[in-house]
């Protein structure tokens, strides 16, 4: 559970709301329904119209990652391969056979398969990248889905407020009611920006950078099957991929 992504949703509402509240203003006063329907509805759909089905299908699966992110422990990693470089070195390729079974991580698992098998290092490093590239080009396509709806969601916004005032213009009759009818109109407009910017921009934002982190991870990966495929030491392995663990996620 990543701690820090729910702080920063709650502190962002809880922002607003405890502004809104020092300003003399209250909840119900931000509670509007048909605003709600508008910007929410309309968001979806643009953001529907816009995806295909296994893209969005994807964009929901990856939403886990925000408050459940994949394991990224480099040193890990690394750890882990100069290990099974060692048992390269002791027993062979084919003695790397029986941690299959135990290897967790798809890609991971397809490589040492490559690796066992006997497969050529230009071969392995080809199949294993065009997966590597493949899987972050889903993925990023995928958290492009909140970048998008974080675009939609204002302007529909503002449509919803458009709207409201055209209703408060149509009662101009009534002088009482206006300033009510002007203030509800706006609330369309504050759940477009909300949306946006406390929660979808930052979604995307978050996605995109786990997938980073996890394309950084497959390249380490590719990196340490080679190192032993090529017959590296374990300490050499270890140095070559601690560059990975230096790097920026």
């Amino acid at each position: 559970m990543d701690v820090l992504a729910i702080v920063g949703i709650v502190l962002g509402f809880a922002a607003i709301l405890g502004g809104n509240f020092l300003e003399g203003g209250h909840l119900g006063a931000l509670a509007d329904t048909p605003a709600g329907v508008i910007v929410i509805g309309g968001t979806l759909g643009a953001a529907l119209l816009q995806t295909p089905l296994a893209e969005l299908k994807r964009a929901m699966s990856l939403l886990r990652w925000v408050w459940r992110p994949p394991a990224h422990e480099p040193a890990a990693l690394v750890t882990k391969m100069s290990a099974w470089s060692r048992v390269a070195r002791k027993d062979g390729l084919l003695g790397l056979e029986r941690l299959l079974e135990k290897e967790k991580d798809p890609f991971t698992r397809k490589g040492l398969a490559l690796l066992v098998d006997g497969a050529e290092p230009a071969a392995i490093r080809q199949v294993l990248e065009t997966e590597m590239i493949a899987c972050a080009d889903r993925d990023h396509h995928a958290a492009g889905v909140y970048n998008a709806m974080g675009g939609y969601a204002p302007t529909i916004g503002i449509i919803g407020a458009v709207m409201g005032l055209i209703h408060v213009l149509r009662n101009l009759a009534d002088p009482d009611a206006l300033g009510a009818g002007i203030a509800t109109a706006f609330v369309a407009t504050i759940y477009g920006v909300g949306l946006a910017n406390l929660l979808l921009l930052p979604v995307a934002g978050r996605l995109a950078t786990l997938v980073d982190r996890q394309q950084q991870l497959h390249a380490m990966v590719i990196d340490g099957l080679l190192a032993i495929a090529e017959g590296e030491h374990p300490k050499s392995i270890e140095v070559r991929l601690s560059g990975f663990d230096a790097a920026p996620a």
